[in-house]
């Protein structure tokens, strides 16, 4: 007896059907536009001063507050589509793709450390007129939302931070492997993806192969302004200010920090939650660097249920 084929294999066939002889960037552009249909949003571009920052946006505006999503070191706005998908109906979404990064413009001169980057992202909101909102960020863009939380107390509603950069008391593999020479964040040839997807994710989503070659492609073009942003953003852990700066915070700030984290060793959540008052942390079994792409479900619901219970 034969079984019937699930329908997202359904769906992939039918896709490639459509598809056949189109290009892979046309069969990547294709897809994403499908993924940010699918959450809710759409793409939009804003000039803020230099600087041309591409985002995501609601499609139909909701009814409810405003969220901003920033994303970490060589990612880029898509990364957070699949939660998006869970909160557009409740809130006004905007998941920003930083300088530098995604189809944002790439100035090598413009200024990456994390005090830099909040002031763009400051630039940013003022541009989109968003006075407040809550406020998630992993990685690079967890330590960012961090800071942004104590520069601008008043404009942040709730924090996230997903298995956010900034402290880095306990060492993690990508500490070895950056002090041998060897980064494995930062693609330079073919092949270069596949292991930095493996070395982030411990629950890879399903992409097809044309989508990932895309991504490898853009990531390998990036390579230059990525050597420079994490030049500029590597040793801010080491240093006292952004620990001191934290400890303004005055949001109610969540951690949740996936423990088979390989880029930063989760054990740092504790430092986080001891320096921000009143901080909470889930940690996540299973999971790695980036949960709203490994577990999007449950982050958008971690999220939900702490700024119910911070009310």
């Amino acid at each position: 007896m034969t079984s019937t084929p699930r329908l997202p294999v359904l769906l992939l066939l039918a896709l490639a059907t459509l598809l056949w002889g189109c290009s892979r960037q046309d069969i990547y552009d294709t897809a994403i536009g499908w993924e940010r249909s699918s959450a809710g949003l759409e793409p939009d571009r804003v000039a803020v001063g230099e600087m041309d920052i591409a985002y995501l946006r609601n499609k139909e505006s909701a009814n409810g507050d405003s969220v901003v999503l920033i994303h970490g070191f060589g990612a880029n706005k898509d990364n957070w589509t699949r939660l998006a998908a869970k909160l557009t109906d409740d809130f006004n979404v905007y998941a920003i793709d930083l300088p530098g990064h995604g189809d944002s413009s790439k100035d090598l001169d413009l200024g990456y450390r994390f005090e830099d980057q909040v002031q763009h992202v400051s630039r940013i909101l003022e541009t989109l007129d968003i006075d407040q909102a809550h406020m998630m960020g992993n990685s690079m863009g967890g330590a960012i939302t961090a800071l942004y939380a104590a520069t601008f107390p008043e404009q942040v509603r709730s924090a996230v931070l997903f298995d956010p950069a900034g402290i880095f008391e306990y060492d993690s593999e990508l500490v070895d492997l950056v002090t041998e020479g060897d980064n494995p964040l930062i693609p330079r040839k073919p092949g270069d993806f596949d292991r930095l997807m493996d070395f982030a994710l411990e629950k890879k989503p399903f992409a097809p192969w044309p989508i990932l070659d895309v991504m490898e492609e853009k990531a390998i073009a990036n390579r230059e302004v990525n050597e420079v942003i994490f030049a500029a953003i590597r040793d801010t852990g080491y240093e006292p200010d952004f620990r001191n700066a934290i400890t303004q915070i005055r949001a109610p700030v969540l951690v949740v920090w996936g423990k088979e984290d390989r880029v930063i060793n989760y054990r740092n959540a504790d430092v986080f939650v001891e320096r921000i008052p009143n901080a909470r942390k889930v940690l996540l079994e299973g999971v790695g660097h980036a949960p709203m792409i490994e577990v999007p479900e449950e982050s958008a619901r971690l999220f939900r249920e702490f700024i119910q219970s911070s009310h």
